[in-house]
């Protein structure tokens, strides 16, 4: 593959995995990744069973990957973000001129852009990341991120743009805390919304009993309810509250509304109904966290 076909099929994948994320969210589910994005007549995979991936025919690197943690396991390869806000990710293999590290020494090189997939039992992946450098001494590459819009990635660090990186990264990290946080809820409410029942994942959302800022807040299965958009936007907007029994309530001048089908089954017919919760009693709803949520809820009302 040649460099100007090279650029194209890595522009075709970045919009693929924008498209993706405008149906699924941040975090991708791995059926969807496997299938990998059209090009060129044909179809593209964009990961592989090792971190390191090369599509079929090329040369360079299109993504990398840290594996999910296995429950007991120590992951397969020590992949850290730094202090300096840099990842630093482990050679295949020891062997420096295995294909895989060549191809990622070459990507650095050219100042080409990657696709970095962070394993949060699903897949979260980051573009365009770049190869900042290479030390064959610790079998690692230093890995750097940019914004999406950016063009290039090494620039980024030979300007000095410590500030800009720094936040590139902490933007990311955040990210993938409520991506997790968003994971876990799901699998606790079985893919469905504790209010209407909702199954389909990408209208589901993790939503915060108590929110992010309190001093209780925590992004924790407990302090989590799985709610479809429109119940989440109306428990955050106290349109409707749940109560520490788990009923739910809605607000009293929302049911005396006149407003067609909507407002009539989406939300006024939720009012009395028992919330759905885990089976794991450590993954429900904790008590008190309803219950100052709840008077909260009483407040606006």
């Amino acid at each position: 593959m040649d460099s100007a076909s090279d650029g194209l099929m890595r522009m075709a994948a970045f919009t693929w995995l924008r498209d993706l994320r405008n149906i699924y969210g941040d975090v991708v589910p791995f059926a969807e990744l496997q299938k990998g994005f059209p090009f060129s007549s044909g179809r593209v995979r964009v990961m592989g069973p090792q971190g390191i991936f090369i599509p079929q025919g090329g040369s360079v690197p299109l993504s990398i990957t840290t594996a999910p943690p296995k429950p007991g396991k120590d992951r397969p390869y020590d992949d850290q973000i730094g202090d300096d806000h840099l990842l630093r990710y482990k050679y295949r293999g020891t062997d420096i001129r295995h294909r895989e590290n060549a191809g990622l020494r070459r990507a650095m090189v050219e100042n080409l852009q990657l696709i970095y997939f962070w394993a949060v039992g699903q897949y979260f992946p980051v573009w365009p990341a770049f190869v900042a450098a290479d030390d064959p001494g610790s079998l690692t590459f230093t890995v750097g991120f940019d914004a999406e819009q950016a063009i290039g990635g090494r620039e980024l660090l030979e300007a000095g743009a410590d500030a800009r990186r720094a936040y590139i990264t902490q933007e990311r990290r955040v990210r993938v805390h409520q991506a997790q946080f968003r994971q876990k809820v799901l699998v606790a409410y079985r893919s469905s919304c504790a209010i209407c029942r909702l199954r389909h994942t990408e209208l589901l959302d993790a939503a915060h009993i108590l929110p992010d800022g309190h001093p209780r807040g925590e992004p924790i299965v407990p302090n989590g309810l799985a709610l479809c958009k429109i119940h989440h936007a109306a428990f955050d907007r106290n349109i409707l509250g749940i109560r520490p029994d788990l009923q739910v309530e809605v607000r009293a001048d929302i049911l005396e509304e006149v407003d067609g089908p909507m407002l009539r089954y989406g939300l006024q017919a939720c009012d009395k109904k028992q919330l759905l919760v885990p089976r794991r009693p450590g993954d429900k709803p904790r008590p008190e966290f309803l219950d100052e949520r709840y008077q909260q809820f009483r407040e606006a009302s």
